[in-house]
């Protein structure tokens, strides 16, 4: 049986500007292979409300799981809550749980708990949080959209919190052989050799390292005897 997938949506204008690197996708993609859940698409939108609505309704019909990062925060860009909702065509209010988390928080901190940081507290309806142990804020799951923030310790924190909910596979595994021979050269017995473990996903990821080019070959599968099998087979071609 396959393992479920999922999809993620890189929310913010400031990383479609170049202002800031995403790093998030990277950790994600790391926690899900581990978990046993192929990440298949990855996609990146502004901060716009009928982007978000039409790419999120995308993403969930077609994958078992959604992950989105960056647009929960207190100020007037931060729309992905609101986008939400309306992907769903659910209202969208201030939580009393959110807002007791949140005046908490701010309380403990002798800071105001002003009406930019209540909007943080808006939930879109019959959603269920998501412990932000970071800053408290919390993020929110909706049917199988899961969303999050998108600074980077905290989403962290937010992937630990939704993972152990999900239902997972068996984890990816991979082995991988440096030849010093170019994509070219490689192709096609890489491609044969390919053809006949269809199970399996291999890859081809070229380098130029003090002037001499070469190329990592890259196997991947669920099935560690298979994977094994595949890479005496490798070894022997390039030897």
């Amino acid at each position: 049986m396959a393992n479920p997938t999922a999809a993620m949506l890189v929310i913010g204008d400031e990383i479609l500007s170049g202002r800031t690197r995403d790093s998030n996708m990277h950790f994600l993609a790391g926690e899900l292979t581990r978990h046993g859940i192929t990440l298949a698409e990855a996609r990146v939108v502004s901060d716009d409300r009928a982007a978000i609505i039409a790419a999120v309704n995308a993403l969930r019909g077609a994958f078992d799981n959604v992950f989105t990062s960056g647009g929960i925060g207190p100020t007037h860009d931060d729309i992905t809550a609101e986008a939400i909702a309306g992907a769903f065509g659910v209202p969208i209010t201030q939580r009393a749980d959110a807002m007791a988390l949140l005046a908490a928080h701010y309380d403990r901190a002798g800071m105001p708990f002003n009406e930019a940081r209540q909007r943080m507290a808006r939930i879109p309806d019959g959603a269920t949080l998501i412990d932000n142990p970071i800053s408290t804020a919390p993020g929110f799951t909706l049917g199988n959209v899961h969303v999050m923030a998108g600074v980077p310790n905290i989403f962290q924190a937010m992937v630990a919190s939704v993972l152990p909910t999900l239902t997972g596979g068996a984890p990816l595994l991979s082995q991988s052989l440096r030849v010093n021979r170019g994509e070219g050269e490689v192709a096609d017995p890489f491609g044969a050799l390919a053809a006949q473990y269809p199970d399996l996903s291999m890859g081809s990821y070229p380098f130029t390292q003090n002037g001499v080019f070469g190329t990592n070959l890259v196997i991947r599968g669920t099935d560690a005897a298979q994977i094994d099998a595949a890479m005496v087979r490798l070894v022997v071609l390039f030897a």
